[in-house]
């Protein structure tokens, strides 16, 4: 803005308030605006938002978020599950908005609107899972302020619903909320709200790739191990035998080069997601030759390993030939693909 160009609308009252303060009145308003900027950056954002959470005729706008330490939580806004239960944010009644005041005035937890009633205040207080999730979260939309809740207590909130009319303590005007709540829980009753706030927000494509990662990172050590006996001769000898190979071999001591081919199918595409492709890609930096075994983790890949090959063993002793042992591999130890999750113990 030049010098020459007046100030106009906002300014002018800011200005006007500026001029009118005193020494001490502008540093408590700049302390203040500092504490709101401090404020605002210590409060999670947003990192994924698409879709509305679609709930049979309900749309709930949700969020994945994620706070300054890392921590990241799936968020539906208050006003979502407001309408969800009452049909529209504005509809909750005068008496829940009373509910709530007389709450905060008695030194009780403040109550979401969803919540207000009082005939719910007893179930709500004997639910521990539902009392856990009843923090409001304030979170950073682009440069906007939203109040949420964690959307895990979707199915608690229509769960209190649905207790109340069943006991028979709710009002006729209270009785379509409850409504309301059933046709929620049943759209909820095939598949969890946090799988459907991370496909509504696009959220779960990166959670795959990120526990995909995490295991893969677990498993594939960076530096090459010293090589050590790992699959026993059990291994091979019932390898033989299903594959008509003498036992030992008659040549140089070793095994047919196919042998590599059916460890990898039994072992490596089934220990680990993606874990073959991983341990092939490592192999190939070394500067000598390695065995695959030599790049596992001494915490976490070999001991699994080991693990496996034990109930591999097992399976080679019980079947009666190479289609046997194939069909049994298949049920006992799928291929694992990147959507399988594993347990590594934590």
């Amino acid at each position: 803005m030049s010098k020459t160009q007046s100030v106009t609308g906002r300014a002018i009252g800011g200005k006007v308030r500026a001029e009118k303060m005193t020494p001490e009145q502008r540093k408590e308003q700049a302390a203040k605006m500092v504490a709101a900027r401090q404020a605002k950056a210590a409060m999670p954002k947003v990192i994924h938002k698409k879709l509305p959470l679609i709930l049979g005729d309900v749309q709930i706008p949700c969020a994945v978020i994620q706070y300054p330490n890392g921590e990241v939580k799936r968020v539906l806004t208050e006003n979502g599950i407001l309408t969800a239960i009452y049909g529209k944010a504005g509809m909750a009644s005068g008496a829940s908005k009373r509910g709530r005041e007389k709450a905060l005035n008695n030194g009780m937890a403040p109550m979401p609107l969803f919540l207000s009633p009082e005939r719910l205040r007893p179930l709500i207080l004997e639910d521990e899972t539902l009392s856990a999730l009843l923090l409001k979260i304030e979170y950073m939309d682009d440069k906007e302020i939203v109040s949420g809740y964690d959307a895990s207590i979707l199915p608690s909130v229509c769960e209190i619903w649905l207790k109340a009319r069943d006991m028979g303590i709710l009002q006729s005007q209270q009785l379509g909320r409850a409504q309301k709540a059933e046709l929620l829980m049943r759209a909820l009753a095939h598949i969890g709200i946090i799988a459907l706030v991370d496909e509504a927000t696009g959220y779960q494509d990166v959670r795959s790739k990120d526990a995909l990662a995490k295991i893969l990172e677990a498993f594939v050590t960076k530096e090459l191990q010293p090589w050590v006996k790992t699959f026993p001769l059990e291994y091979y000898k019932e390898l033989c035998r299903l594959y008509n190979v003498p036992f030992p071999p008659l040549k140089n001591n070793q095994f047919p080069q196919f042998f590599g081919h059916i460890t990898n199918n039994a072992v490596y595409t089934r220990l680990a997601p993606e874990l073959l492709p991983e341990l092939k890609k490592a192999a190939s930096k070394q500067e000598k030759k390695a065995k695959l075994h030599q790049l596992l983790t001494q915490d976490v890949g070999h001991p699994k390993l080991k693990e496996h090959l034990a109930s591999i063993v097992t399976l080679l002793k019980l079947a009666k030939d190479k289609d046997d042992f194939s069909r049994m591999l298949d049920i006992v130890h799928p291929k694992l693909n990147n959507t399988i999750p594993l347990d590594l113990g934590e």
